[in-house]
């Protein structure tokens, strides 16, 4: 890959980036009401993303075949349990995560 291309590549992601961030205060800044459908998907898209991820994150699992699930079953017990007790989603997440490449490198091996 040239210099350029790898410039190119940044330069759109970065403006593309720019665009998605300043692009909802452009639209619905001043004294224009933010329409209803709008303040709904605020509400319920982190939910349904994160719906997507747990299924993302458990659709490959193998229980017919050793480990059976399990790193993944225990990773997500943690990050559920994390997160009813300290309420802090990035801390379950990262507790999780830590979890999980602890069980699958060190413990089933």
């Amino acid at each position: 890959m040239s210099v350029f291309h790898s410039v190119a590549i940044i330069s759109v992601t970065a403006i593309v980036t720019a665009l998605l961030r300043f692009l909802p205060f452009m639209v619905f800044g001043g004294d224009r009401a933010v329409p209803r459908a709008v303040l709904y998907l605020g509400k319920v898209l982190p939910y349904a993303t994160m719906g997507m991820l747990v299924v993302y994150c458990y659709k490959g699992i193998g229980f017919t075949a050793f480990p059976y699930g399990l790193p993944e079953l225990i990773s997500g017990a943690v990050v559920v349990f994390m997160h009813l007790w300290r309420r802090n989603t990035l801390f379950s997440i990262l507790t999780g995560t830590i979890t999980y490449m602890l069980l699958i490198n060190l413990v089933f091996i």
